[in-house]
C-alpha cells in the first residue's frame, strides 16, 4: 500500500489527538478571544486598517497566528515521543522511508493548525464580519499549515532538551506572532522592523490568506510561489536532519 507508514504515523497522531481534544479545542479558543476582546473590540474599536474595519483586518491575522501555534507545536509532541516514549525511534528503525515520516507527521500538523481555523471562522460569523472561504484560501491555508509543521518538525530533531525548545519558541514564533502583520500592518512597522518581518514565512502567509479571506483585499498571486518555495526548502532540511537523528 502506498504511503503506509505516512498513514500509519498520522493515524497513531491523531488518535492520539482524540484523547485530548477537549484541551486542544480550549487552547485553540481561548487565546484567540482574548486577543479579539483586547485588540478588536478595545484598542482597535471604530478604526480602520486598508480600507476595513480593524475586527476584519484582525480576525485573518488571528486564524494564521492561531493556527501557526496548533501546527508548529507537533513539536513538543514530536519531543515527547522522542526523550521519553522513544517512539520516534521505533519510526526510524521501522522498515519505511524517511519521507514517510515526514509526511506523517506533517499531515498530522496540518490536522491541528485547521482546528483554530474552524473556530475563528466561528467567531467571524458571532462577530458579523463577513470572509470568504473559497478555493484559494484553502490553498494559502494548506501551505502555511504545512510550512509550520515542517518548521515544528525539523525544531524538534535539532533540540537535545525542552529547555532548547522553549528557547527557539522565544526567538522565533513569539517574534512573528507580533511582527508578521497579524495584529497590525508591516508596511506602518519601523523600517528596521521590516526587515525582520522580511524573515518570517507568517509575514508572507498572513498577507496572502488576509487577502483571500477580505473582500477588499487584492490578491498577490507572487505570494504563492513564495510559500511554495519554503515548503520545499523546508522539506529538504527536514529531510536532511532526519537523516542524521541518532537511534
Amino acid at each position: 500500500m502506498m504511503l503506509h507508514g505516512a498513514r500509519a504515523i498520522y493515524l497513531r497522531e491523531t488518535l492520539l489527538l482524540r484523547r485530548k481534544l477537549v484541551k486542544t479545542l480550549l487552547a485553540s479558543a481561548v487565546s484567540p478571544a482574548l486577543f479579539l476582546i483586547a485588540f478588536g473590540y478595545g484598542v482597535g474599536r471604530g478604526a480602520q486598517v486598508g480600507g476595513v474595519d480593524y475586527l476584519t483586518f484582525l480576525l485573518p491575522g488571528l486564524l494564521t497566528m492561531s493556527s501557526m501555534n496548533q501546527a508548529y507545536g507537533i513539536a513538543t509532541e514530536i519531543n515527547i515521543s522522542r526523550f521519553y516514549f522513544k517512539v520516534f525511534e521505533e519510526y526510524l528503525l521501522a522498515p519505511l522511508p524517511r519521507w514517510e515520516i515526514i509526511l506523517g507527521e506533517t499531515w498530522y500538523g496540518i490536522t491541528k493548525g485547521l482546528i483554530p481555523v474552524l473556530i475563528i471562522a466561528g467567531y467571524s460569523l458571532l462577530g458579523g464580519v463577513a470572509l470568504r472561504f473559497g478555493v484559494l484560501f484553502v490553498a494559502a491555508l494548506l501551505l502555511h499549515l504545512a510550512i509550520f509543521a515542517l518548521l515544528g518538525f525539523i525544531a524538534a530533531l535539532s533540540v537535545k532538551s525542552h529547555s532548547d525548545q522553549a528557547t527557539i519558541n522565544a526567538f522565533l514564533i513569539t517574534p512573528m506572532m507580533f511582527l508578521s502583520g497579524t495584529f497590525f500592518p508591516v508596511e506602518q512597522m519601523p523600517q528596521a522592523i521590516r526587515i525582520v518581518a522580511g524573515l518570517f514565512p507568517l509575514t508572507y502567509s498572513t498577507r496572502l490568506i488576509r487577502a483571500t479571506l477580505t473582500p477588499a483585499g487584492a490578491i498577490d498571486y507572487s505570494l504563492f510561489p513564495i510559500l511554495i518555495g519554503m515548503l520545499v526548502v523546508l522539506f529538504l532540511i527536514a529531510t536532511r536532519i532526519v537523516d542524521r537523528v541518532e537511534i
